[in-house]
């Protein structure tokens, strides 16, 4: 891509980029041209490579609300005065039990509860606030990714991820018809057993037993949708939540 067309590109924010869905999805806009900037707790991963990965990622740890609008003002600096294309909410965590045990309501404290949904929700629908005027300049999109853990008891996601989740498509629902008369479009991806490096042991049972499919998803497969929903060809997709499981919710 050259400088020239750089400049003219569209910009999309991503949160939780290291690995996984946030990795595909990196490389899959990159390459449709979109200038890619990335938000997650590590500096940049070399594991993840990608033309301009390096300048273009910004280190913020979402479990700290403080940090909320200071990340808004730094993504509003590199975007120097210009609209935000997409806003893809990627980012999310899911801790365990010792040994990767799902972790139950009476296994849970405040404190995770709390971390857990700064990183799953809150700062979601914050950096919409804080960063709608510039997703407004560009009739931007914004793609929450929520899970198949937000309508179903899970194996193995816990009860704080679970509910972060389940509460990640009610603020999809509400963002979409607050922002829509801006021409500001919200979606969201739910998938479920996806080949990723945080896949849990007896996930291949799933596989055999819930998934019509009878095989993972792949990131690339999720990416594609997130591109699709960011792009012309879904202009009138507003307020929908995309199930990317293979039949799993059937």
């Amino acid at each position: 891509m050259s400088q020239g067309e750089a400049t003219q590109a569209k910009t999309m924010l991503l949160t939780g980029a290291s690995r996984g869905i946030g990795h595909a999805t990196v490389k899959l806009f990159y390459r449709h041209g979109w200038r890619v900037l990335t938000v997650s707790r590590a500096a940049f991963d070399a594991d993840c490579p990608w033309p301009g990965g390096r300048e273009n990622h910004i280190q913020a740890d979402l479990s700290d609300p403080a940090g909320y609008e200071a990340l808004a003002d730094e993504v509003r600096n590199r975007l120097g005065g210009g609209g935000l294309g997409a806003l893809v909410n990627n980012a999310a965590i899911s801790p365990k039990q010792p040994g990767g045990a799902r972790l139950g309501v009476h296994d849970t404290d405040y404190a995770t509860w709390l971390t857990v949904f700064n990183v799953n929700l809150f700062s979601a629908a914050a950096l919409s606030r804080n960063l709608l005027p510039e997703l407004r300049a560009s009739k931007g999109t914004i793609v929450n990714v929520t899970s198949i853990a937000g309508s179903r008891v899970h194996p193995f996601a816990g009860v704080a991820y679970a509910c972060s989740k389940a509460a990640m498509a009610a603020l999809t629902r509400e963002q979409a018809f607050d922002f829509g008369p801006f021409g500001v479009r919200v979606n969201a991806i739910a998938p479920g057993e996806i080949h990723t490096s945080i896949l849990s042991p007896g996930t291949d049972q799933i596989v055999e037993t819930q998934i019509p499919m009878k095989r993972l998803g792949d990131p690339a497969e999720v990416a594609r949708t997130i591109l699709f929903l960011c792009s012309a060809d879904a202009s009138y997709i507003n307020g929908a939540e995309i199930h990317i499981n293979g039949g799993q919710h059937v």
